[in-house]
């Protein structure tokens, strides 16, 4: 059993800043890539930024330069630094990890959600 537990939303200014963490616990034996999608109101689930467990990372076009994933490996744990903050990221946002586990079975686990609202 895995289990992801975001934190950091919140309601913020336009041009401000969040910082958002995700921490696996459980049965860990390994995380692959850990993911960053986000919903906005009647829109799909987009992923938003992704990085490998070596630290190579990847951006949608509509953050790249404002957003930055990073993650301790140490502590299951990944953040996702999100400046310049405008109303369109307005978003419920969630983790989403690679697990394998100590039992050798390989999970797609996901967080619960933290809602992001930019607005004036």
């Amino acid at each position: 059993q895995v289990q992801l537990v975001e934190s950091g939303g919140g309601l913020v200014q336009p041009g401000g800043s969040l910082r958002l963490s995700c921490a696996a616990s459980g049965s860990i034996l390994s995380i692959g890539a850990m993911n960053w999608y986000r919903q906005a109101p009647g829109k799909p689930l987009a992923l938003v930024a992704a990085i490998t467990n070596g630290g190579s990372t990847n951006y949608a076009d509509s953050v790249k330069g404002r957003f930055t994933i990073s993650r301790d490996n140490a502590k299951n744990t990944v953040y996702l630094q999100m400046n310049s903050l405008r109303p369109e990221d307005t978003a419920v946002y969630y983790c989403n990890a690679k697990v394998l586990l100590l039992s050798l079975r390989e999970l797609d686990s996901w967080g619960q959600g933290t809602q992001v609202t930019v607005s004036s």
